[in-house]
């Protein structure tokens, strides 16, 4: 029987089983390659006050089962879908994306994480050429950061934290710095800071550094309080800098693009340029291609003990940025945690 991670109550990650329905019409399912993890996230979930969670939202399945009514897809193909750790992967076939030839697993599935970035990419009124400070460089702030240089930003990243500035450098981004840089040549020169901290404190910092009319765009979740900073401090900052101070919410794209079709008028249309899934095909591209800089970030773990892994992630004793689940060895019967 197969089996998944679930947050029954706070701060408890534990293995339980499942049971699979009958495919619907339009559905796919398949055995899980790899699942990402998504600390800062899952921890601010383990966190809250509603339970039982199915925690994952980044998965790499093999196609075993095709339901009516899909086409183009067979058994054996690898697909990347928004997936939670589990043991097998059910989802609507317009919902997945097909693997580059040769893109490996568990480089697949940070496609997912680079999507909350690339929404702020797809709709920043900044251009190529323009200077960007990324603020906090855990996951998903390292994978903005090389997001930006290859499209032809100028990079500042500020985390205070030293082996992630190591981390980030080792990754190509050269100009990474320990606070926010006020009063120096970049003052009033940033056309956009991405705060992907959450952090009051960087927030305010990004406002006071960023140009006139420049955008910061608020990637990183404010999970609790951090400072006694003042809403007048920040109010100050937004007016008399003109300051776009804004969500970086990853959903303000649409879903899928879906185009005018006269047949399909009632069933709705955006006409969109850009979309979610679109951004993460553009991101299984750019890591096929080799764009992202990964030696040494990434540690792959197995699933058979969650409570000590999500421990660990807890209390930051993982180097490794990026945690990848591996389940192509799994034995969920056998499991003394089950």
């Amino acid at each position: 029987m197969p089996h998944e991670i679930t947050i029954p109550a706070k701060q408890t990650f534990r293995l339980d089983r499942y049971v699979d329905l009958p495919l619907n019409s339009g559905e796919i399912r398949g055995r899980t390659v790899c699942t990402l993890v998504s600390p800062g996230t899952e921890l601010g979930w383990a966190n809250g006050d509603v339970f039982p969670i199915r925690p994952g939202y980044s998965a790499v399945f093999e196609v075993e089962e095709v339901a009516d009514g899909v086409d183009g897809i067979r058994p054996g193909e690898l697909r990347f879908a928004m997936g939670m750790h589990r043991s097998t992967q059910t989802h609507t076939a317009r919902d997945t994306v097909p693997l580059p030839a040769g893109l490996r697993p568990e480089i697949a599935v940070l496609s997912r994480l680079m999507g909350v970035s690339l929404t702020s990419l797809m709709t920043t009124k900044a251009r190529p050429g323009d200077h960007v400070v990324i603020t906090g460089a855990g996951p998903v702030g390292l994978l903005a950061a090389q997001l930006f240089k290859i499209s032809g930003y100028r990079v500042t990243v500020v985390d205070p934290d030293p082996l992630r500035r190591a981390q980030l450098a080792s990754c190509g981004i050269s100009d990474c710095r320990e606070r926010v840089p006020l009063q120096s040549s970049l003052q009033g020169q940033v056309a956009l800071v991405l705060d992907c901290s959450g952090h009051e404190g960087a927030v305010l910092d990004a406002c006071r550094i960023v140009r006139r009319l420049g955008e910061v765009v608020l990637v990183g979740v404010p999970w609790r309080k951090l400072t006694e900073i003042s809403a007048h401090e920040l109010l100050n900052a937004v007016f008399f800098n003109l300051v776009t101070l804004r969500s970086g919410w990853e959903w303000e794209l649409p879903v899928h693009a879906r185009a005018f079709e006269w047949e399909e008028l009632l069933g709705g249309y955006n006409n969109a340029r850009h979309s979610v899934f679109g951004g993460f095909a553009r991101a299984l591209d750019w890591l096929a291609e080799g764009r992202i800089e990964l030696g040494g970030l990434l540690r792959r773990v197995p699933p058979t003990d969650p409570a000590s892994l999500y421990a660990e992630i807890a209390a930051r004793r993982n180097e490794e940025p990026f945690i990848v689940l591996d389940w192509t060895d799994f034995d969920g019967p056998d499991l003394k945690s089950s």
